[in-house]
């Protein structure tokens, strides 16, 4: 996937590494939520761990694509 990232111009790469953080952002945040909440909040517990197993896997990709080849 790393070639991928060497083939995209500066902007697509400055792009794809915001969205990145924005997904590293937003899958830091709902965990500091999901922290400070009871169990018995949830309506859908396992929705939710989807949803956020989702999220980490997102940035896992981004963080893969954005990564020289023999550094991650």
């Amino acid at each position: 996937m790393s070639d991928e990232f060497h083939g995209l111009d500066a902007r697509e790469k400055a792009a794809l590494e915001a969205a990145l953080k924005r997904c590293r952002a937003l899958a830091g945040q709902i965990e500091s939520e999901l922290h400070n909440k009871k169990p018995e909040h949830f309506i859908d517990k396992l929705s939710l761990a989807d949803f956020y197993a989702s999220l980490e896997r997102a940035a896992w990709v981004l963080e893969q694509k954005s990564t020289p080849k023999g550094k991650g």
